[in-house]
């Protein structure tokens, strides 16, 4: 499982600027953001390379952020790559509650999963997965 930063924002102007600001300042490299909103609220998704020191800047800061574990899973950048690892998840009764992907490179892409059970990941790598360890957040291969 990745730790993923999650923020949660009032969707007023600045806001994201100022939680982007926080991390800088406390010397933290992002290195993706996503964000989900509504009229009202927002929540950024983010990896970085010290999650811990993140959530502590941005608590510092004023901002609600916690720590949340997901499943990060390296899938063939091909059509139908996301259909056959959900249909997967699907078969051994494993919930997605959200997901979000992006390409890496030309042969894969990873597929970040918040997902109801963590024990799930033996039988994808016995299925031929690569899950994603907090140390390749990095890595770009």
């Amino acid at each position: 499982m990745i730790s993923q930063l999650t923020v949660f924002l009032e969707n007023k102007k600045g806001h994201l600027a100022q939680v982007c600001r926080a991390i800088s300042d406390a010397d933290i490299n992002m290195r993706a953001l996503f964000i989900a909103d509504t009229a009202d609220f927002g929540i950024a998704r983010i990896f970085c390379d010290t999650p811990h020191a993140a959530v502590e800047a941005l608590l510092s800061a004023g901002f609600r952020a916690k720590l949340t574990p997901v499943l990060g899973v390296r899938v063939p950048d091909r059509k139908g790559g996301l259909a056959e690892l959900l249909e997967l998840l699907d078969q051994e009764d494993v919930n997605v509650e959200y997901g979000y992907c992006f390409s890496v490179n030309e042969d894969f892409a990873v597929d970040v999963l918040k997902i109801s059970d963590a024990t799930i990941e033996n039988k994808l790598v016995k299925s031929g997965y690569h899950i994603v360890q907090e140390s390749e957040i990095y890595q770009v291969d």
